[in-house]
């Protein structure tokens, strides 16, 4: 294998890692986590793929004819901050779920939230109000 191709291999594996939390956790911290760490392996590959191999900084100066593009790194930084303001949203979601529901378990919440609609349909049904 060359040795060029391992930060492939560590996008791979971390974006894998990633989509497995987001699909099989029901805790939703760990999905947040999950989704961070799709969010790194997406940005690592973009890193990845703006690097020249003996390329430098795209500053003219003599002696230098390979450079770099610089648009791949700048682009990343704004995903970066992008997704740390997410994150924080989400957090505070998350926090606003625990509050209400008592819990932070996506299945759970699924149940509390079938169980007050069923309670309503059948208030709803006793008292002759139209259901919408």
């Amino acid at each position: 294998m060359d040795v060029g191709l391992y930060n492939y291999w560590a996008v791979i594996v971390l974006m894998m890692t990633g989509l497995y939390v987001v699909i099989s956790r029901s805790n939703l911290i760990k999905k947040l986590i999950g989704l961070n760490v799709f969010q790194v392996s997406v940005i690592m590959f973009y890193i990845s793929i703006g690097k020249v191999k003996g390329g430098t900084a795209p500053i003219l100066e003599e002696g230098f004819e390979v450079y770099s593009n610089p648009v791949p790194h700048v682009l990343m930084l704004t995903a970066i901050v992008v997704g740390v303001a997410t994150l924080a949203l989400a957090l505070a979601l998350v926090v606003r779920l625990h509050g209400a529901y008592g819990t932070i378990e996506e299945d759970e919440i699924a149940e509390i939230d079938t169980r007050e609609t069923n309670a309503l349909e059948s208030n709803a049904r006793e008292i002759g109000a139209p259901m919408s």
